[in-house]
């Protein structure tokens, strides 16, 4: 069995974060293990309270999962302080951790910061050299290069700018009232479109944690950069297109929809 482990912050709804994460793996039949960088009080209707991890058991997390099950592919999400940030680069780098997809969480879905201003230069500085993806949303994706992205040729110049000052491959993600949910992947000088529909459905409480982690269960079992993106896309759009509706704000995706319950 491979074996997948996402270091990102817990939700207590369940919807994000490292809940989103295992959620996912286990529907990807990869074994799913995690490092929790913080404990957040949150739900569908915003982020109440942040609760970070030391940097000394953060580090204890790692180094207790890289030296006896170790991964074949790691998720980073949400990070919000630069100490811990240090820690995850340090150790990936002391592990030659592989297969690493780096979703670069600044802001939540309700619209709450989950990045102090001074990490910001540590995940520049630390992480995005490391990774082997980032998936930036549109405002991320701004935020990292700078620039504003305003139609989809933005996209493609935005994602071949970040690959090529981070030496890293760019998944630049649509939906942010751009485009009909459509992403670019740069990589090895070439860009890639992934065409998606719009669904109907404004519960997108965890996309972003849902889409960077099924993009690593397909790199742990051996794909491609693209056939693990695409897989992921079909993956992430038959989630939201069962309908949940679950919470009184932006509500959490159908993660297990393929999962067969008894009557």
């Amino acid at each position: 069995m491979k074996t997948v482990l996402t270091i990102a912050g817990s939700d207590c709804s369940g919807g994000a974060g490292i809940q989103a994460d295992l959620k996912t793996m286990t529907s990807f039949g990869v074994y799913g293990m995690s490092a929790i960088t913080a404990l957040t009080a949150q739900n569908t209707t915003g982020v109440y309270g942040i609760l970070d991890s030391t940097p000394e058991f953060l580090e204890n997390q790692l180094d207790c999962i890289f030296t006896d099950i170790r991964p074949d592919a790691v998720k980073i999400g949400m990070v919000s302080k630069k100490e811990l940030i240090r820690v995850i680069g340090n150790k990936l780098s002391q592990y030659q951790a592989e297969n690493i997809v780096l979703d670069p969480v600044m802001v939540s879905t309700s619209g709450s910061r989950l990045l102090e201003e001074d990490a910001l230069c540590a995940l520049r500085e630390e992480l995005l050299p490391l990774a082997d993806l980032i998936t930036p949303n549109i405002p991320e994706a701004e935020l990292l290069s700078g620039g504003k992205i305003q139609e989809a040729g933005d996209m493609e110049e935005t994602a071949c700018l970040l690959a090529q000052k981070y030496h890293t491959a760019v998944l630049i993600k649509g939906g942010h009232q751009l485009n009909d949910a459509n992403d670019v992947l740069y990589r090895d000088g070439l860009a890639t479109w992934f065409y998606g529909k719009r669904i109907d459905n404004s519960n997108t409480h965890g996309t972003g944690c849902t889409l960077s982690s099924a993009i690593a269960c397909g790199l742990a079992e051996g794909l491609s950069m693209e056939d693990s993106v695409k897989r992921a896309k079909q993956y992430l759009s038959e989630a939201l297109s069962t309908g949940l509706n679950l919470g009184k704000g932006s509500g959490p995706l159908n993660h297990c929809f393929s999962i067969k319950y008894p009557l």
